[in-house]
């Protein structure tokens, strides 16, 4: 099995996860037709639930397999690094088991908890998903730490076909059981898309799991380490992680319980605000689709700075730190700045229905996600977990309790929980800047990452506009009906990447060797003047 570049690696998720993101949100139309908009709002609250239950089983110890896995094959230790992999996927199957069980014992009281009785069938059919997601974790930490994306990526590919074939069929077959039966046709999916994938990847781990050792390696005297000292090394890494991650979804359900109560609490009816919630769903699945692809760009850098701590290479931890920030803002700006500006276009061609005024306003938090997910794997690099966890918990705090007051004015309502977000995500950024600066002695200038990106954004922005409102309201397209505004939405996103790329060119946001990482036939496709302008 051959190791990836990061730039490859990062390549190869980000193309899985943008088809599995696509699928999902083809997914939600159809899912609403079945079971109609409280029931997504209901089915959203129970995927809270799962979540937080998936990210305690399965957060923390598939990075520490990929960190460990790195840090042992940066110094050439195979044996420990087969070895603590055996270990680590040893613990997430007994923890797979407990937490699958304990589901499905407390499926009803977690259901009555956050104020969503009706979850409580969805939740029960979650149960299983979480015990072979924490199989297939295992594995997916196992090649992330050797540097093999392909595997983690075909397998993400494979869970969410499964997972939107199933969901809707199982949705449609148990309607005429009636329509709260219906709400837990989309979990079995889910679990049958966690088994798929599971399968997968135990079946490319048995074809794949020697490692080709160099030359000479046989006359080494590696140090070895005991099993108490992995396993040692296995909580060290994952605990930490296991907290910060579990703190954010922990966030989630108090928001989860805390939106609906606040919004009642300022006078919405409880269908009302539960509709309201699956707006606020629908937000966040959006959000989710350039979201995974820096999800992507940590996976791959993790175990790259990871392996260059380990042998003490600073030049390429600092190089490598500056190339995922840099493409950190390249992505999320324009990702965001395009959603805020095609939302309800976008809305009406995905048939999400209401709600995508909360995209126009709440579009900036993307770029907050993106940042603090970048930040948070550069410290888990570098050693810094517990103060990654501690920023993160801090941020959570400060989002529940901005929420609270928010979301209960009236004219702000769900508004209140994006005004939260921005608040609950800031705080941990400033921080972790700072703590990155002093660890590592180098200047990380955000703005500096940020700026041409956001003028590029910006011409881009005028540009759809223009071309999206200006020129078809004049031709009176705008208004011609569901077909028309998908076409018409396509061609604005088309546009708007190419006006964005050929802008960040001009503006000197990509250089020269920028374009060596990029593959040559699309090198190519770039006008000459353009090229020139590039240095």
């Amino acid at each position: 099995m051959k190791e990836q570049s990061t730039t490859r690696g990062f390549a190869i998720l980000s193309a899985a996860t943008m088809m599995v993101k696509i699928l999902s949100l083809l997914y939600i139309p159809f899912l609403r037709l079945i079971i109609g908009d409280e029931g997504y709002g209901i089915y959203g609250a129970s995927y809270q639930v799962y979540a937080f239950v998936f990210v305690l089983t399965n957060s923390g110890i598939p990075v520490a397999i990929s960190k460990l896995i790195s840090e042992l094959t940066a110094v050439r230790n195979y044996k420990d690094a087969v070895k603590g992999f055996k270990i680590a996927r040893f613990i997430l199957l007994a923890i797979g088991i407990l937490m699958a069980s304990l589901l499905l014992i407390f499926a009803e009281p977690l259901a009555r908890a956050v104020h969503y009785n009706k979850a409580y069938l969805p939740i029960l059919t979650l149960a299983p998903a979480v015990l072979f997601t924490s199989i297939a974790s295992a594995y997916r930490g196992y090649f992330q730490g050797r540097g093999n994306m392909t595997p983690t990526a075909v397998s993400q590919v494979i869970e969410q076909v499964t997972n939107t074939v199933f969901g809707l069929i199982f949705a449609l077959y148990l309607l005429k059981y009636g329509v709260e039966a219906s709400y837990a046709g989309p979990p079995i999916g889910t679990s049958l898309g966690a088994l798929a994938s599971a399968t997968f990847l135990i079946f490319y781990y048995e074809r794949n799991k020697t490692f080709r050792v160099p030359k000479g390696y046989l006359n080494e005297d590696n140090r070895r380490l005991t099993t108490k000292a992995l396993v040692r090394r296995i909580i060290k890494y994952g605990i930490p992680i296991t907290v910060s991650v579990g703190m954010t979804y922990a966030g989630n359900i108090v928001d989860l319980y805390n939106t609906k109560v606040r919004l009642m609490a300022g006078g919405v009816p409880e269908v009302q605000a539960t509709i309201l919630y699956g707006f606020l769903t629908k937000y966040q699945q959006l959000l989710n689709v350039p979201i995974a692809i820096i999800s992507s760009l940590s996976m791959a850098i993790l175990p790259a700075i990871s392996a260059a701590v380990a042998v003490g290479d600073r030049d390429r931890v600092k190089g490598n730190i500056n190339y995922s920030l840099k493409l950190c803002f390249l992505i999320a700006v324009p990702c965001a700045v395009g959603l805020a500006v095609l939302s309800d276009p976008v809305f009406q061609m995905l048939k999400f229905g209401g709600g995508s005024y909360i995209m126009a306003y709440g579009s900036i938090v993307l770029i907050l996600m993106s940042v603090m997910q970048i930040q948070t794997t550069i410290l888990q690099s570098i050693g810094k977990l517990y103060t990654a966890t501690l920023y993160s918990v801090l941020g959570i705090v400060c989002k529940i309790i901005a929420n609270y007051f928010l979301i209960a004015i009236p004219s702000v309502n769900i508004l209140g929980a994006v005004g939260g977000s921005v608040i609950g995500f800031a705080i941990p950024i400033i921080l972790n800047h700072r703590i990155i600066i002093k660890s590592l002695g180098v200047r990380l200038g955000l703005l500096r990452h940020s700026v041409k990106p956001v003028i590029a954004s910006a011409i881009m922005a005028a540009i759809i506009f223009i071309v999206r409102y200006e020129i078809c309201g004049f031709l009176g397209l705008v208004t011609k009906g569901y077909v028309v505004n998908v076409i018409l939405t396509t061609v604005s996103i088309i546009i708007g990447m190419l006006a964005y790329l050929v802008a960040l060119m001009i503006t000197g946001g990509i250089r020269k060797e920028d374009l060596e990482t990029m593959p040559r036939k699309l090198v190519r496709l770039i006008p000459g003047f353009v090229m020139k302008r590039i240095r």
